[in-house]
């Protein structure tokens, strides 16, 4: 079956978010990213870069923003395809579905952030679109944050229940090891 590595969103906005102090996941899903990419170039499969541009100009995502930039361990090689996106999933708005389809990609492993937005939102139509998607558990983060009722929910806990969400009904969850011995 062939499989792409989609990766997603590692720029510049979360190493900002995380130097100022914000409760995060996961905090080797980077060098677990580093890793599947590292894998997938040694094997000559395709990689997809997606990369969030917001369209407010004070989105720190927005081009023309510091935090749209690349993260240096997950700069894209020429040969690799990027995709640009406005919205949380990849697919919308964006050729994502049709360049897979035209590569003949019938997998997909979802890494890089965040777990509970874009990587969720992106293996949820990866999944409805009918790909067989792999979520790479450890190579995803997600941020503390609180509800409309004033809950406070960790980051641990999104992370957790955004896993339960997807495993089984959208893609199927697995830690970084299991996938690279797959």
């Amino acid at each position: 079956m062939k499989t792409a590595l989609l990766v997603i969103d590692v720029q510049m906005a979360f190493v900002e978010d995380d130097a100022a102090g914000a409760s995060r996941s996961c905090p080797g899903a980077e060098k677990n990213v580093e890793r599947l990419l590292a894998a997938f170039r040694e094997r000559g499969d395709k990689v997809v870069h997606v990369h969030h541009h917001g369209l407010d100009a004070d989105d720190p995502f927005h081009a023309d923003n510091p935090g749209s930039a690349v993260q240096p361990f997950a700069a894209p090689l020429e040969t690799e395809t990027v995709v640009v996106k406005h919205v949380t999933s990849a697919f919308v708005g964006t050729t994502l579905e049709e360049q897979l389809r035209k590569d003949g990609i019938e997998r997909l492993v979802i890494t890089g952030a965040t777990a509970n937005h874009c990587a969720e939102s992106t293996a949820r139509s990866a999944g409805n679109l009918g790909f067989d998607t792999l979520y790479a558990s450890d190579a995803v983060w997600a941020y503390a944050a609180d509800s409309p009722d004033g809950m406070h929910h960790s980051a641990d806990v999104i992370h957790s229940v955004t896993l339960s969400n997807l495993h089984g009904e959208f893609a199927t969850v697995m830690p970084t090891q299991d996938i690279l011995a797959a």
